[in-house]
């Protein structure tokens, strides 16, 4: 016979109780930092590149205009024409005056004065197709207009 007696020991459970806690705040994180596009793109585009580019700073009154070639559902470019698309669909040159103006209608007044209008063109787009665009523009009196690129 021995002298100890050996008892059985047991290891103490995981203590679960902060696991919500930690499941939520990471998930929080991920909703505050993820940006989801609400706009499907029907254009592909290819944007410049430059050396001089600022962030915008208050991205709730900036329009968003798409210029570059037409893609099929599954992503891939189908070549032909430029196009400008706006929200989910394709337009011509005329509609952007009636779009920048029901955006501007739909805006309150402190945000009319600030709504910047950015244009996401391809870097291959003749240059004709921008000037109407921002002819287009000028007729909805959209006068900040934002040019978009990437820094390389």
């Amino acid at each position: 016979m021995s002298m100890f007696r050996r008892r059985e020991r047991k290891v103490p459970g995981l203590n679960m109780a902060s696991m919500p806690d930690l499941i939520f705040t990471v998930l929080f994180f991920f909703m505050i930092v993820t940006h989801m596009r609400s706009v499907p793109l029907k254009v592909k585009y290819q944007m410049p590149a430059g050396t001089e580019l600022t962030k915008l700073t208050n991205k709730s009154t900036t329009t968003y205009i798409y210029i570059g070639r037409p893609v099929n559902g599954k992503g891939q470019e189908t070549g032909g024409e430029m196009q400008i698309q706006m929200n989910d669909k394709l337009v011509d040159v005329p509609s952007v005056t009636d779009y920048v103006a029901s955006e501007r209608k739909r805006m309150s007044p402190e945000d009319v004065e600030v709504m910047t209008v950015s244009l996401k063109a391809d870097k291959n787009v003749d240059m004709g197709l921008i000037t109407d665009v921002k002819q287009a523009l000028r007729k909805a009196k959209a006068g900040k207009v934002n040019y978009s690129g990437v820094y390389r």
